[in-house]
């Protein structure tokens, strides 16, 4: 009997196709994420042949030494930087993510941001929750329109994509876009513009939206002197990895005007925020819950029990990253 252990509790769908294969599966008690001593610890109980992982696991050297008999590490998430991936070839073990996991809601949480940003909404309701509105006032609160401006995506994947078909289809907006590779899709269902650097994307963009993983290549994309050369009016969403982000960069240029706001679904040292963060009226901050829907959940417990049933049954898993 393959024995797997879950590293925090998922849908019950993706628990229960393990279990209907004949899988012996425990799931962690605790309502949190593990420290990697508490996970090494609970790996050492039994001779596991399979880890359901988060990305607030870091699978590296130790873990892969605690637990030999382990075969994959299946990620519940579109992500994977808490893998050290080199060392995973050299022992064989796969790893697999789920990619296609919330891919739609992701696109839309991008947009709840830049809504909420440009409309004022948090913003309004705390001033009606704190009894300051009595009456139509026409210089309340004024807040920016999209329709016509440039959305520039840093990263044209599958959320890249939804975010673009959004804003060019849904508000007219003109999408300019880098990626490492062109994305033919996005160019020609979606009218997007390809963009040869991040900074030129950047300096002509309205709204920056951010959809690449993070990467030694990626780490801190988002620096002060890039900051620098981003508009004065424009607003910068992040629902990719939060070290993408030099954060106390954008702390001060936020603070100093230097854009208009930022909307933050991710930190660069989740949980923990940068000093003066949380404070600062014009950013809108959400706890990594960009993929949290019913749906979106439920599918990711699934993808990642399948890879882990396919990679048992077939010795292919559909979602490998090695």
């Amino acid at each position: 009997m393959k024995k797997v252990f879950i590293t925090r509790k998922i849908p019950e769908n993706g628990v229960m196709m393990l279990r209907d294969e004949g899988y012996e599966v425990d799931v962690s008690p605790r309502e949190r994420p593990l420290t990697q001593d508490e996970l090494i610890n609970f790996l050492k109980l039994k001779q596991y042949d399979g880890v359901l992982s988060m990305l607030s696991d870091k699978i590296d050297m130790k873990v892969f030494d605690a637990s030999p008999s382990v075969k994959i590490f299946a990620n519940y998430a579109i992500g994977y930087d808490n893998f050290q991936i080199e060392e995973a070839k050299k022992r064989r073990v796969f790893l697999t993510n789920t990619p296609h996991g919330g891919v739609d809601r992701v696109a839309e949480h991008a947009w709840a941001l830049i809504l909420a940003l440009t409309c004022k909404v948090i913003e309004g309701d705390k001033y009606i929750r704190e009894g300051k509105y009595t009456g139509f006032d026409p210089m309340l609160l004024q807040g920016s329109k999209v329709r016509g401006k440039v959305l520039g995506l840093i990263g044209a994947g599958r959320i890249g994509t939804e975010v673009a078909k959004i804003g060019a289809h849904g508000f007219g907006m003109r999408v300019a876009y880098y990626d490492v590779v062109r994305n033919r899709e996005i160019e020609e269902q979606h009218g997007a513009t390809f963009w040869p650097t991040v900074d030129e994307v950047l300096k002509q963009s309205d709204v920056v939206s951010l959809h690449v993983p993070l990467l030694e290549t990626t780490k801190h994309l988002i620096d002060a002197d890039r900051l620098r050369m981003m508009k004065r009016s424009a607003i910068l969403v992040n629902t990719s990895r939060g070290a993408v982000i030099h954060e106390i960069s954008l702390v001060k240029a936020l603070k100093q005007g230097m854009i208009a706001g930022a909307g933050l679904d991710v930190f660069e040292h989740e949980p923990a925020l940068s000093p003066g963060l949380k404070e600062l009226k014009n950013v809108v901050i959400t706890p990594h819950i960009a993929s949290s829907t019913v749906e979106a959940r439920g599918d990711m417990a699934r993808m990642a029990a399948q890879n882990i049933i396919d990679m048992f049954e077939t010795g292919k898993p559909a979602d490998v990253i090695y």
